[in-house]
């Protein structure tokens, strides 16, 4: 059971990741990028929310 919620986190994981590579790339964060210094929160909480899960999905795989 834990090898399966391990797997959903490590895939919900890679596709928040995608979706905050694409917010950050896309029009809307440059020129907030530009005006603040800073990429728009959408941005930020996408990859800093795929990042988590993928580490734990990673983690629940490994673990014995």
């Amino acid at each position: 059971m834990n090898k399966i919620i391990g797997l959903a986190l490590l895939v919900a994981g890679v596709i928040l990741l995608y979706f905050g590579y694409n917010e950050y790339n896309s029009t809307a964060s440059e020129v907030t990028e530009l005006v603040t210094g800073s990429p728009t929160d959408n941005a930020i909480w996408f990859l800093v929310g795929g990042a988590i899960a993928a580490i734990i999905g990673i983690g629940a795989l490994l673990k014995k």
